[in-house]
């Protein structure tokens, strides 16, 4: 019984430690033009007339494969969307899709 708990404890540990390194990472190198919550009114994101990621329409509209493809390799259509594929590692990507997948708004009844 007592080693479940340790397990248990420890991965909610690991968890939670997860979850502030994909946030430590979303703030060093997103929130610039995405800003916090993924909404991008920033300035760069107003002046790059960036997406609103916490729509569900934007949501909708992107796979998770897509947003690896931005993520990674950048965006064709804004080059101030600079490819991460060299700064950032597979996991790190993958992480943060989830963690843009968390910004999404619930929908209007």
């Amino acid at each position: 019984m007592m080693k479940r708990l340790v397990l248990v404890l420890s991965l909610g540990g690991a968890t939670s430690a997860h979850a502030d390194a994909v946030a430590d990472v979303w703030k060093a190198k997103c929130t610039v033009c995405h800003g916090g919550d993924g909404k991008a009114r920033t300035k760069m994101g107003q002046k790059e007339s960036i997406g609103d990621m916490s729509r569900p329409d934007w949501q909708r509209a992107r796979t998770d494969a897509d947003l690896r493809e931005v993520i990674a390799n950048g965006d064709p259509s804004n080059r101030k969307m600079k490819p991460f594929k060299d700064k950032l590692t597979p996991a790190q990507i993958d992480a943060l899709v989830g963690y843009i997948r968390t910004m999404k708004a619930p929908a209007a009844p």
